[in-house]
């Protein structure tokens, strides 16, 4: 095996599919503040998905439809209290 071919920070990392609920651990170097203890006990970094093979339509034959944060509403309440949607209105009629 080449030397120095891996990160120094390379280490098993938990990742969380938060919209199936399920988890699994790998080796990885992704930066993580969150921490979880693992079935065996022991304590791993935490890395958060919204969306993985447990969840994602491809793998799952479902069609899921995933908003975790309602993140369409808080776009579209955002943008309507902006000079630009006023202006958009006033520019249809």
């Amino acid at each position: 095996m080449k030397k120095d071919l891996h990160p120094d920070n390379y280490r098993m990392v938990v990742f969380k599919d938060f919209s199936s609920g399920d988890s699994f651990i790998t080796r990885s170097c992704v930066a993580t503040k969150d921490t979880i203890t693992w079935e065996d006990g022991k304590e791993y970094p935490l890395a958060k998905l919204e969306i993985s093979a447990y969840s994602h339509p491809f793998f799952t034959g479902k069609m899921k439809f995933v908003d975790t944060a309602g993140r369409i509403d808080k776009f579209n309440k955002k943008f309507a209290k902006t000079r630009f949607s006023k202006k958009a209105e006033q520019d249809e009629d």
